[in-house]
C-alpha cells in the first residue's frame, strides 16, 4: 500500500493484475533465465571458437606453400614443415582469442536482452519521476477502464451563478486504476460533444481523493466536479448546444451545458463511467516529510489539495508522519460556494500547529483598497509569515485553479522579493529548477 511504503514506490501500489507482480522479482527471474541461457551460449561459442580458428589458421598456413602446377615439391615440404608447429601454437592462441570474443558477445547479447525486457516492464503503465516510479496512463481512450458510480453529492448551495453546482462523485475501479496524490484521471462521457463526437472527446480531472480512496480501500478514487453551464445574458456564452427553449432558461436564445461536467454531475449510484489514466507529475506531494506546503486554489482547483490534506493528516496509514506546516488558501465567489469547509475546520481543530486554512469570498468579502477579495489579497496578509517560508529550500508552493493566481503571487510577493535584493522571475525560475513550485492553472 501506499501509504505504508516508505519510499512510495510503486511496488507499493495494488496494481492492474498484468503489473501487480513487483517489478524487481519480473527482472530477477528473467536474470536467471538469461544467465543459464549466457552459459550454454559461452560452452557453445567456445567449442565453435575452436573450429573456426582452427580453419582459419590451417587455411592461412597452407596459403604460405607454394601452389599450381610446377611448384618445386622441396618448397611444397618446407613450407608444410614450417606451418606444422607454427600451426599447433597458434591455433591455440586463436582458439582462445576467438573463442572468448564470441563468449563476450553472447553475454552482452544476453545482458542486452535482459536490458531491453526491463525497459519494457519498466514503460509498461509506469513513468520514472525522480528516478521512481509512478502509474501511468494504466488506460488509454481508446481502451478505457469500466468502472461504476458509488455515489454522487451536491457539495454547494444555490446562488445567483447559473454554474452554482458542485458535485463530489465517488467511484470504484476495484484496485485496477492505483494513482498518486496530485495526479489526475480522464472521464469519457457518452457524447455527442460539440464537434459531434461519439463518445466525446476526454476530459481530465484532478483527483480529490488521497490514494486509497475517500474509503481507504484502494478501490475508489473521488472527483470533485461544477456542472458548466452558460446562458447569454448571465455572463458569458459563446453558443448553444442545447435544445432550445431550455427548461432551466426557457427565454434564453443561447445555452451551452459542458458535455463532460454534465455527465458526472448527472451520474447516480451504480451507472457506468469510463475512466482513463492516471496521468501527471507536476503536482506530486514532495518526498520529505518535513518539508512545508503552500497552496493556493481556486474553486474546484481545490482537488489536489483535499487529495494531499486527506493523505496528510486524515488516512489511517499516513496521518501523523507529516512534520511540516501546511497552509492553504481557497478562493470563491460566494459562502455557498466554499468547498470541504467542515473538513478543514475539523483538521484545523486536530492539527492546529501543522495546518493553516484561509479563504477569500470575492463577493463578499473586500480587501485593504475594498476591493473584492481574491485569493492573492488573502495571501498578502500573511506575507510576513510566509515569505521567509518560501526562501527555505523545503517550502513547495502549489497553484491550481485560475490562471491569474501567478501574477497574484507576484503582487504578493514581489515586492518583498525586491527587497531582499532578489527578482521574483528569477526567484520563480530557481524554485521550478529546484522542483519546489508545482502550477496547474487554466
Amino acid at each position: 500500500r501506499l501509504a505504508q511504503a516508505p519510499d512510495r514506490s510503486l511496488a507499493a501500489l495494488p496494481l492492474a493484475r498484468p503489473l501487480a507482480r513487483p517489478r524487481t522479482h519480473i527482472v530477477s527471474a528473467m536474470s536467471r533465465t538469461d544467465a543459464r541461457m549466457t552459459a550454454s551460449a559461452i560452452v557453445a561459442a567456445a567449442a565453435a571458437g575452436t573450429l573456426a580458428s582452427v580453419a582459419c589458421t590451417q587455411q592461412a598456413f597452407a596459403g604460405l606453400a607454394p601452389r599450381g602446377v610446377g611448384a618445386a615439391p622441396q618448397l611444397q615440404a618446407a613450407a608444410a614443415s614450417v606451418a606444422g608447429p607454427a600451426a599447433s601454437v597458434l591455433t591455440t592462441s586463436a582458439t582462445a582469442a576467438v573463442g572468448l570474443l564470441a563468449a563476450g558477445a553472447a553475454v552482452a547479447s544476453a545482458r542486452s536482452r535482459t536490458a531491453r525486457r526491463a525497459v519494457e516492464v519498466k514503460r509498461k503503465g509506469v513513468r520514472v519521476v525522480d528516478g521512481k516510479e509512478i502509474p501511468w496512463n494504466l488506460f488509454s481512450p481508446k481502451a478505457p477502464y469500466k468502472g461504476s458510480t458509488i455515489s454522487k453529492e451536491t457539495i454547494t448551495t444555490q446562488s445567483r451563478l447559473v454554474n452554482w453546482e458542485t458535485t463530489h462523485v465517488v467511484m470504484r475501479h476495484d484496485e485496477n486504476l492505483p494513482y498518486l496524490e496530485g495526479q489526475s484521471i480522464g472521464v469519457i462521457a457518452p457524447g455527442p460533444d460539440k464537434k459531434g463526437e461519439v463518445p466525446a472527446k476526454i476530459r481530465l480531472y484532478s483527483i480529490a481523493s488521497s490514494a486509497p480512496g475517500d474509503d481507504e480501500t484502494y478501490e475508489t478514487v473521488s472527483l470533485v466536479v461544477k456542472r458548466v453551464v452558460e446562458v447569454e445574458g448571465k455572463g458569458w456564452c459563446e453558443y448553444s448546444n442545447v435544445e432550445l427553449p431550455d427548461k432551466e432558461f426557457p427565454e434564453a436564445t443561447k445555452v451551452y451545458r459542458g458535455v463532460c461536467s454534465t455527465h458526472i454531475c448527472d451520474l447516480k449510484a451504480g451507472d457506468e463511467v469510463l475512466l482513463t489514466g492516471p496521468t501527471g507529475a507536476e503536482m506530486l506531494l514532495p518526498e520529505d516529510p518535513t518539508s512545508n506546503i503552500i497552496m493556493l486554489a481556486t474553486g474546484t482547483g481545490i482537488a489536489p489539495f483535499r487529495s494531499f490534506l486527506r493523505h496528510l493528516f486524515h488516512d489511517k496509514g499516513s496521518a501523523g508522519k507529516f512534520k511540516g506546516l501546511a497552509w492553504m488558501f481557497l478562493g470563491v465567489p460566494f459562502s455557498a460556494s466554499l468547498l470541504y469547509d467542515e473538513e478543514w475546520k475539523k483538521m484545523k481543530v486536530e492539527y492546529p500547529d501543522q495546518f493553516r486554512y484561509d479563504y477569500a469570498i470575492s463577493d463578499e468579502m473586500k480587501n485593504k483598497e475594498g476591493k473584492s477579495m481574491y485569493v492573492q489579497h488573502r495571501v498578502m496578509e500573511f506575507t510576513e509569515d510566509l515569505w521567509p517560508m518560501m526562501k527555505l529550500t523545503k517550502t513547495h508552493v502549489y497553484m491550481c485553479g485560475l490562471k491569474g493566481m501567478e501574477s497574484g503571487l507576484q503582487e504578493a510577493f514581489g515586492p518583498l522579493a525586491e527587497k531582499d535584493g532578489l527578482v521574483w522571475p528569477e526567484f520563480v525560475k530557481q524554485m521550478k529548477k529546484d522542483g519546489r513550485y508545482h502550477c496547474e492553472v487554466y
